[in-house]
């Protein structure tokens, strides 16, 4: 709705961009425009051949046109233009805006990702740490108003991001993971496993869940995995446990001469298959990058929540303007109709 009284008759109604830039509630009557207007003008011309005249005499001379002559043609022109901006009018021009809020019960989610010397091997492309945090990567892209943190272990460990829905901040510092980051070698499965309950145990979400992923045997740490586990149990946390990594002969790097150098590697899996259990959740096998985002996958979709949707709608409506206009025009037809522009200027 235009605001002021200027705006009412402000030629910009009748642009183009405004015109189109409408949604239009009736638009058949747009249709009839044309039609009418098609009438309209064969109306006027039959009435201009069929009307009667007056002969007179005249001397002979050529006939001189002035411009004057031309403004009997006004009320014809009021009158259509009247009946072209009633019929905008009806088809009720109208601009909508929409506003989408989604919201969920978000989930809060921990990431724990071993950082140890054994995530150094190579049977994943670069190793096995810059795959796991490539997959994890797409993990939290694809979650919605969920507090995810990161806690990261090696013979120590550490939260590195706090639970926060800020995955800028949260991809940031995952992509800044690093092999040797924590000085301490080894794998304290069972500290990490303290540390995630330590930051989550005031939590108030409907679901809170641990996402373990490593590729060794604990071998490092106060806490034995098994009981870090049944604490995480006893705060109502559910933890997902992936072990990572081929066991047997798997390429570390190259020697001196470029050759590729192998170590033998195997995977404690019945540790992390029981801790799984103890927190209500799954143990998973990934031996190569596809099934390491395959597992990523299916964890996502364990633990999705319903995103509930609310729009609002706003429509505005126009047709005011027009009919306005079309009843000013109007008025100017019933004034000049049977006025001196109807008889005395004509030819």
């Amino acid at each position: 709705m235009p605001d002021n009284f200027t705006d009412w008759f402000a030629w910009r109604w009748f642009s183009p961009a405004t015109l189109l830039g409408y949604d239009w509630a009736r638009p058949f009557f747009l249709y009839a425009i044309i039609p009418v207007a098609i009438f309209l003008l064969v109306w006027s011309l039959v009435k201009l051949k069929v009307r009667r005249k007056t002969d007179v005499a005249f001397f002979e001379s050529k006939p001189i046109r002035n411009w004057t002559s031309y403004l009997r043609f006004l009320p014809d022109a009021f009158f259509g233009l009247s009946l072209i901006l009633t019929f905008l009018a009806l088809a009720r021009p109208q601009k909508t805006s929409e506003q989408v809020e989604q919201y969920a019960e978000g989930i809060d989610i921990m990431l724990i990702l071993d950082t140890s010397g054994s995530m150094e091997l190579k049977d994943f492309k670069p190793n096995r740490l810059e795959a796991a945090k490539k997959v994890a990567l797409e993990f939290i892209n694809g979650r919605f108003q969920d507090r995810i943190g990161l806690v990261v272990f090696a013979g120590d460990a550490y939260s590195l991001v706090p639970l926060t829905t800020d995955y800028d901040l949260l991809r940031t510092n995952l992509q800044s993971v690093k092999l040797g980051m924590i000085p301490n070698d080894g794998t304290a499965i069972g500290s990490a496993l303290a540390v995630t309950i330590n930051r989550m145990r005031d939590s108030n979400a409907k679901s809170r869940i641990a996402i373990l992923i490593s590729d060794g045997e604990n071998t490092a740490g106060n806490l034995d995995p098994s009981i870090a586990a049944k604490m995480a149990q006893a705060f109502g946390m559910k933890i997902y446990t992936i072990g990572v990594g081929a066991e047997g002969t798997v390429p570390y790097g190259t020697d001196v001469f470029g050759n590729t150098t192998y170590v033998e590697t195997r995977l404690d899996e019945s540790n992390l298959r029981e801790i799984a259990e103890i927190g209500n959740g799954y143990f998973y096998r990934a031996e190569n990058q596809n099934a390491l985002q395959e597992i990523f996958r299916t964890i996502n979709k364990l633990e999705k929540v319903a995103i509930k949707e609310t729009r609002y709608r706003d429509t505005r409506e126009f047709y005011q303007v027009y009919l306005r206009f079309a009843v000013v025009f109007f008025l100017m037809w019933l004034f000049t109709k049977n006025s001196f522009l109807t008889n005395a200027l004509e030819d």
